[in-house]
Order: structure tokens, then C-alpha cells, then sequence
């Protein structure tokens, strides 16, 4: 059984665990302010929305995902199966993003993904049930996992933002590797989630922008 954070008093409470599991946390809360949520739609379009962001600015990723969901309303899987792969490109979708939304849209329509029973798997079980699907490498499932349902112990150990954030929360004297970064985070569980949370609220405050992964489906960044 997993622990979820779907509100922000949910958040305000494993906050208050993690700085007393590792108190290392409680100067940074002081710095940051209070710890921002950022939750986003779940479920097919929420995965999909992350893999279309990829490596993308936020105008870029917005526009994109806006010219998808007004061609394919509902935005369903079995509308992504039955896409041409022309169209799609020609939406703005690269072909490793066209193949990995049908591979993650043929395991959503056969049951072989059962998106939102996830949130109630271990977090490690979780990671391997998504990356499984081709196209859904690491950082997209723990992305998914946290921000779209609320897992509170996903770790995304290879975002660069929150790596920068932990170099400078903890004075490391280089950027963490992800393996470093998983073998730092292993004292958190299970609020490993909350952790990246907080870091990237850090990170905000200290660089003086947003670190955390966009969501190209919202035009505000800060919840």
C-alpha cells in the first residue's frame, strides 16, 4: 500500500515526516516557502502529455499537445491506434513519440496498463510496470507517478533540474548522478516524492525559476 498526495494538506503533513526523517530538509523550507503541490490530469492524456513535453520548451510542448487534443477529442487511445502517422507528424509529434503514444495507448486499450492502479503500488513496482511500454523510459514514469497520481514515494533520480537542486541543498561539489541520486534519496522512502517536491521548490527560489517538469496542458506552472 502506498501513501498519496492529492492535496496540499496531504503535502503540509509528509513535509512535516520527511524534515523530521532528515532534518537536513528544514533550512531548505525555510528558504523556499511552502512546498507547491504540482499535480496534473491523469490517466491516458496524462502520460501522454508528459511524453509529448519531452525535451521541449513550454511553448513548444503547449502548442503541440493543443493541436493534438483539438484533432483527436476525446483523446482516447483507441483515436491514437487508428491515427495516420502522417497526421501526427505533421501535428509536431516525432516518430519516437508517435510510437511510444501507440505503445502506451495499445496497453491502455488491451488492459494490460492499468494506469490508475498504480497509485497503489509500491513505487518500485510502479516504475517497472510503466517502463515496461516501449517509449516509457524512467523519468516519464516516475514524472507520471508523481505529478499525475500523486505517488508519494516516486523518485525521478535523472531530472537535471532536481539534481542541480540537490547539489546545491546539500553543498555536493558536482552534480549527482542518478545512480548517486537514488542512493541519496534511500533515507526518505516512503516520501522520496514529497523530497522532490521540495527540492524543486528550492531549486525555484534559489535560481529564480522553474525547475520542475513542465505540463503543457496548464498555462500555470507553480501548482
Amino acid at each position: 500500500m502506498s501513501h498519496r498526495i492529492d492535496t496540499d494538506a496531504d503535502l503540509t503533513a509528509a513535509v512535516t515526516l520527511l524534515v523530521a526523517a532528515d532534518p537536513r530538509f528544514r533550512p531548505l523550507l525555510a528558504a523556499a516557502g511552502p512546498t507547491l503541490l504540482r499535480r496534473r490530469p491523469g490517466g491516458f492524456a496524462g502520460l501522454a502529455s508528459i511524453v509529448v513535453s519531452q525535451q521541449l520548451s513550454t511553448a513548444s510542448a503547449s502548442a503541440i499537445w493543443a493541436r493534438l487534443t483539438a484533432a483527436y477529442d476525446p483523446f482516447e487511445p483507441g483515436q491514437i491506434l487508428r491515427a495516420r502517422t502522417q497526421r501526427l507528424a505533421r501535428l509536431g509529434l516525432s516518430a519516437p513519440k508517435i510510437r511510444a503514444l501507440r505503445a502506451i495507448a495499445a496497453a491502455v486499450d488491451s488492459d494490460a496498463l492499468d494506469l490508475a492502479a498504480l497509485a497503489d503500488l509500491p513505487a518500485d513496482d510502479a516504475h517497472a510496470a510503466l517502463t515496461v511500454i516501449h517509449g516509457v523510459g524512467p523519468w516519464t514514469a516516475d514524472i507520471y507517478l508523481l505529478t499525475c497520481l500523486g505517488h508519494a514515494d516516486a523518485w525521478p533520480a535523472g531530472d537535471l533540474a532536481l539534481q542541480e537542486a540537490a547539489r546545491l541543498a546539500f553543498a555536493l561539489d558536482a552534480r549527482p548522478t542518478m545512480k548517486a541520486m537514488v542512493a541519496l534519496a534511500e533515507i526518505w522512502r516512503p516520501w522520496r516524492g514529497v523530497a522532490a517536491r521540495l527540492l524543486w521548490t528550492y531549486y525555484r527560489s534559489v535560481k529564480r525559476r522553474d525547475g520542475a517538469p513542465i505540463d503543457p496542458t496548464t498555462t500555470n506552472p507553480t501548482t
